[in-house]
């Protein structure tokens, strides 16, 4: 154990993901056995430039591994993207004799960390928390697998109004630049077709597969929009390409927006934070900073922060594949 970490902070930032509260659990508890004092900062960067900090113990942390959200709330702070906020940040973790943090959040509080380690050398760790799953050096980020049988349990109850009326939906989902919800939910859910941003479909052939559908005998058809799709359409405009070429189709849109993020994390995602927040506490006492836990081929592992920032994940290739066979 390093000598020097004797109180540890945890704090959330950026966007919320299902599994955060599971992973301040575990950070916390993990602290606790390691007989190292925890404080929790509130409201992310902005509550550390304010000092908003509270002490943690074991009991403090009591029934929330089922919540989503984060208890410790989250908030952009633009000032701690400037020197000025950043050396405000400094002063009041020294003042709460705060030796170390871990931070839950994306590459925007990744980028955060860095730049404060690099200033300061203050240690920190990070656990990727966002439902995006776009973080380099994990195969799964928390929050992801609870969002895609959300998005799995929508398309269901959709399908249902869908073939009732042999109406066609197209079905935004998150995911920002990338399209790991939208390609595993769409198989899941047995989408006609998926559209992501690594796959550029193109309009003429997404037409043709709903021309096939409909000679094939399908009454209803669900199209699984990433937001962050290439065809050159928002959904909406893809409803209405769709209506003007292929008259056929009742065409209707539902973008599923933020209940993506919510809800009670899943048994994956629990079990994921709190190995995630156990590895985290465990690096720092190893004397060990500037990192971010993952997990691959089902073993945690550790990560540089800039690698984890400017790295990309890629696609899934063989379920691409899998997807094209199943909508035949």
């Amino acid at each position: 154990m390093s000598s020097e970490i004797k109180k540890i902070a945890v704090l959330t930032s950026g966007g919320d993901s299902p599994g955060m509260n599971a992973a301040i659990r575990s950070v916390v508890r993990t602290c606790a056995y390691m007989k190292v004092d925890c404080v929790a900062v509130y409201r992310g960067y902005q509550g550390m430039i304010e000092g908003d900090f509270k002490p943690m113990d074991a009991r403090s942390v009591n029934n929330i591994i089922n919540k989503g959200g984060t208890i410790l709330k989250s908030a952009r702070c633009d000032d701690f993207r400037t020197p000025e906020g950043r050396k405000t940040a400094y002063d009041q973790l020294l003042k709460a004799g705060i030796d170390a943090f871990v931070i839950i959040g994306g590459d925007g509080s990744f980028t955060g960390a860095m730049i404060f380690n690099k200033e300061y050398d203050f240690p920190v760790i990070g656990i990727p928390g966002t439902i995006d799953n776009d973080i380099f050096g994990t195969t799964f980020t928390l929050g992801f697998d609870t969002a895609l049988n959300t998005v799995v349990e929508c398309i269901d109850k959709i399908r249902d109004t869908a073939s009732s009326h042999n109406r066609l939906f197209f079905v935004e989902v998150m995911g920002r630049d990338v399209g790991h919800i939208a390609l595993n939910a769409g198989v899941g859910a047995g989408a006609e077709e998926i559209l992501i941003p690594e796959e550029n479909l193109g309009l003429d052939r997404l037409l043709e597969s709903l021309k096939r559908s409909k000679e094939s005998g399908k009454s209803s058809s669900i199209v699984i929009v990433a937001e962050g799709d290439k065809s050159g359409k928002n959904v909406f405009e893809l409803k209405e390409y769709v209506e003007e070429h292929l008259p056929i189709y009742d065409v209707r849109v539902s973008v599923l927006g933020h209940m993506q993020r919510g809800g009670a994390p899943s048994c994956f995602d629990r079990v994921l934070a709190s190995r995630m927040g156990v590895r985290a506490v465990e690096a720092l006492l190893e004397g060990k900073t500037n990192l971010m836990v993952g997990i691959q081929d089902n073993k945690l592992t550790l990560t540089p922060i800039n690698k984890a920032i400017k790295g990309h994940t890629k696609i899934d290739k063989e379920l691409i594949r899998v997807s094209e066979i199943m909508t035949t």
